[in-house]
């Protein structure tokens, strides 16, 4: 593989994509974006605003076009959104535009790290656990794809950061 110009996170909700992607970024001299901070941008609402108002197929278009505009970035830590690693099309243009990493953690450590957040339409159900389970089965096939995986589920946020530079240096 030919050295990648961005750093590239994928993985489900509350595996710390967002605070590490930061660090991360700050760390190697990058600037940080997110995919979903770009949907929010482009549509003029919030993701549950855009799930409730147009669905779930509309916001992933959306996230599919955000993805796709990674193509033109460098030196950027880009953190996606968790369902993004559904569509071949996003892999393709993740592949293009950088090292791909998967942060992962446990069913448990996710529905403690995002319980209360009301941001979060897929857990917006009486049993989020429940869900969190559902979806983290529906979607390992797809994280799977990832160059590499870190399971953040019992490092902190430096010590997750420390194991992408090993990655990115290697």
């Amino acid at each position: 593989m030919a050295r990648q110009s961005n750093l590239i996170l994928v993985g489900f909700m509350g595996t710390g994509k967002t605070v590490v992607g930061q660090a991360a970024a700050r760390t190697l001299g990058f600037t940080y974006v997110d995919t979903d901070d770009l949907i929010e941008q482009r549509a003029g609402k919030v993701i549950a605003r855009i799930f409730a108002e147009d669905g779930e197929p509309h916001f992933r278009d959306l996230e599919t076009d955000a993805i796709r505009s990674l193509a033109s970035l460098d030196r950027h830590v880009v953190a996606t959104g968790g369902g993004c690693v559904q569509r071949d099309e996003n892999w393709q243009a993740m592949r293009q535009a950088g090292l791909v990493v998967c942060l992962a953690a446990r069913p448990e450590v996710i529905y403690d790290r995002t319980r209360g957040e009301t941001h979060r339409p897929l857990l917006q159900t009486p049993e989020p656990l429940a869900r969190i389970r559902e979806l983290l089965a529906r979607r390992a096939p797809f994280y799977a794809r990832a160059d590499h995986t870190i399971d953040t589920s019992e490092l902190t946020v430096d010590q997750v950061v420390a194991c992408l530079l090993d990655l990115w240096n290697a």
